[in-house]
């Protein structure tokens, strides 16, 4: 290895181990000045890092009363489960394909916090390149992920029972959403893992954050599902396909007319009342 290269694996290591180590809010790139400068010979400038959460408020639905109860079983079953066809179907079409995520930056999976924290330095050192293209594989591992949750989507409507089905019905505007995350999130993530970690695993730079990642999680400096690309990558992907058939299901409820459907107009239609 060049001398050159050396250099760079060792201030990739340093950069890692002080940004896993260090909180959201305070990571502290002053205190890497002197070793930093001795590697590259000047000393970069701070970046700053920003942390988003996001939310969703859920209200329960008004109950229809009268225009609930003149529903028939067989119309409130085939009505939930047309809506969970559609929603899960959306979903996973506007996903589970090239720039699903990557080109979406509604959707796109940024590189864990550690990595984020660390990118101004990353580039500075002539790391930049390697924390584009993981930022890419990433990305297009979600997408090659996310078609392999049909089948297990279906399984769920299909399984679905009838107090399923009502509980659905007046259950509020994530209701179908919370089944779904019930019914499939376990087995989403075994199925998931296999495909992100072929898809990272040609990444250098994933190789180095696993390595150092879980040692901190061991420590408790980052969370488990930070603890190594795959586990983050996964858990990502499934929150934001979850958040997608939340969005339809939303869309569904608050105009169930809208979606040209009869049937759907009129089990929705009844939850509102109308």
């Amino acid at each position: 290895m060049k001398p050159r290269d050396v250099r760079r694996a060792l201030l990739g290591g340093t950069v890692l181990l002080a940004a896993l180590a260090a909180p959201a809010q305070a990571f502290d790139v002053g205190s890497l000045q002197g070793p930093l400068g001795q590697l590259l010979g000047s000393a970069p400038t701070a970046a700053s890092a920003a942390s988003r959460t996001t939310g969703h408020d859920t209200a329960p639905a008004a109950p229809g009363g009268a225009a609930l109860a003149a529903l028939s079983d067989a119309e409130v079953g085939r009505g939930l489960k047309a809506a969970l066809s559609r929603g899960a179907d959306a979903a996973v079409r506007e996903l589970g394909r090239e720039n699903g995520f990557y080109g979406n930056a509604k959707w796109r999976i940024p590189l864990p916090p550690a990595l984020a924290r660390a990118d101004r330095l990353m580039r500075v050192a002539g790391m930049g390149a390697q924390a584009d293209a993981l930022d890419l594989a990433i990305n297009r591992a979600a997408e090659s992920a996310v078609p392999q949750a049909r089948t297990l989507l279906v399984d769920a409507v299909r399984s679905m029972t009838l107090a399923d089905a009502k509980g659905i019905l007046t259950g509020g505007d994530q209701a179908a959403t919370d089944y779904f995350r019930r019914k499939t999130e376990a087995p989403l993530t075994q199925r998931f893992l296999p495909i992100v970690t072929r898809a990272t695993a040609r990444v250098g730079l994933a190789q180095t954050y696993d390595r150092y990642a879980g040692q901190a999680a061991q420590f408790g400096l980052v969370q488990p599902d930070q603890a190594s690309i795959e586990q983050y990558v996964t858990a990502q992907a499934l929150a934001r396909l979850y958040q997608a058939i939340g969005e339809q299901e939303r869309a569904i409820r608050a105009d169930p007319l809208g979606t040209g459907s009869k049937l759907l107009g009129r089990v929705f239609g009844a939850a509102l009342g109308r």
